[in-house]
């Protein structure tokens, strides 16, 4: 059988004994309401898990700002402690080199209170 008889054979909707024919459907494959409805319900998971990774990974960087929010305010108040007492030692010093120090007299004790 040749070519062309084989696709008429086809056409007409019957094929006889033994004859090798192949019937092509011109019918359109489409997806039903379960399968619809699955896919559906797997993006949503999807897009569920794309949200919660996004928002692990902004706490994850908030713990480390917040860390070195507080390594930066323990060291502002060393910075301040130690810039007071800097200004405390200092300030001694200052005393005994003055001017007004070196006019000093010292007391010596007149005596002591009996009771």
């Amino acid at each position: 059988m040749t070519y062309s008889s084989s696709i008429a054979a086809s056409r007409r909707g019957y094929v006889r004994r033994n004859q090798n024919s192949v019937r092509f459907s011109s019918s359109a494959r489409t997806l039903g309401p379960i399968s619809n409805t699955i896919i559906l319900i797997i993006l949503a998971c999807l897009v569920g898990l794309l949200y919660l990774t996004q928002v692990t990974k902004t706490n994850s960087y908030g713990y480390g700002i917040s860390n070195l929010q507080q390594q930066q305010q323990t060291l502002n108040d060393q910075k301040a402690d130690l810039e007071v007492q800097s200004a405390r030692l200092q300030s001694l010093d200052r005393v005994a080199a003055s001017q007004a120090a070196k006019n000093l007299v010292s007391v010596a004790p007149a005596g002591a209170i009996n009771q």
